[in-house]
């Protein structure tokens, strides 16, 4: 499980750190790829071709979600980290999700997200806010 949220730097090559405990988990090789509400997932390559069978299925519903999927595999990469750790960040990726310099790499159970640290700040307070306010949510013991 991907879990916790963690402060990190874009290098000036545009690599991100990711969390050394989570480095194992990705050293088979990973896929970088557009994620909901403006972040990137970094999916473990097994993950990966779980989504990605589920974008191909939705692309079958219509045009919409066939634009979607293609915007999706287009613009995803294959990754593997570093030594260090650290995974390079191609310039489409850190423009749709407008990462300049801090980001937040974030855990989201079954992938990483990696999020400007301003947008990520908000989204969570939102995120914060649905949780506080959200009485159903007593079902799943939160």
């Amino acid at each position: 499980m991907f879990l916790g949220e963690y402060q990190h730097s874009l290098d000036a090559k545009g690599r991100v750190i990711l969390p050394a405990k989570y480095r194992e988990d990705l050293a088979g090789g990973a896929v970088i790829a557009k994620a909901l509400d403006g972040c990137l997932a970094v999916y473990p390559m097994e993950e990966f071709r779980q989504v990605a069978e589920q974008a191909r299925e939705m692309a079958r519903q219509g045009v919409r979600e066939r634009q979607a999927a293609r915007a999706f595999f287009a613009g995803a990469v294959e990754t593997v980290p570093d030594k260090q750790g650290r995974v390079a960040i191609p310039q489409h990726l850190r423009e749709f999700a407008h990462l300049q310099r801090d980001v937040i790499v974030a855990g989201n159970l079954r992938h990483l997200e990696i999020w400007d640290a301003a947008r990520f700040r908000d989204a969570d307070r939102a995120g914060a806010e649905a949780i506080a306010a959200a009485e159903h949510l007593s079902q799943l013991g939160l």
